[in-house]
């Protein structure tokens, strides 16, 4: 198995910052680092996945619980680029979420025109719920993964 040197990743960006190469013959293009991050997501993915079908909710539903556990009360048109969803999409989504009862639509204090989503109580107990119910999971990862991958 192949590890990422933390030191070789600054690259030159805009703001002029220089490649530095600290592992000699170690390949930490872009490219390479890609891969790393794909072949991590694709292993974690089934099991995110199996995590949020207990739920009984659809990924974008969980999605969106998910930034409003940790970022707070939201206008509806940020949480859609948040959770890579479309203005017509994360409008579908929050109405289910409403109907559900884990969300709620709530006027802005300091501004009239904007319409806020919030966790409701039910929602702020599921999702946290759903999350720490991952933990073992994600904990025993790194070495079922390398068993079975390295």
């Amino acid at each position: 198995m192949q590890y990422i040197d933390i030191n070789t990743i600054c690259v030159k960006l805009k703001f002029n910052m220089r490649r530095k190469r600290t592992t000699p013959g170690k390949d930490s293009t872009g490219v390479h680092v890609w891969l790393v991050f794909m072949k991590a997501f694709q292993a974690l993915l089934p099991h995110a996945a199996e995590s949020i079908e207990r739920t009984d909710l659809g990924d974008s539903d969980f999605r969106v619980l998910e930034v409003l556990l940790h970022k707070g009360p939201l206008p509806v048109n940020t949480i859609g680029p948040k959770v890579w969803l479309t203005p017509g999409s994360i409008s579908v989504a929050v109405d289910r979420l409403v109907k559900k009862g884990l969300v709620s639509r709530k006027d802005h204090p300091d501004d009239r025109r904007v319409r806020r989503v919030e966790l409701t109580p039910k929602g702020r107990a599921l999702i946290p719920a759903v999350l720490a119910s991952t933990q073992p999971r994600w904990k025993m990862w790194p070495t079922s993964y390398q068993q079975t991958n390295g």
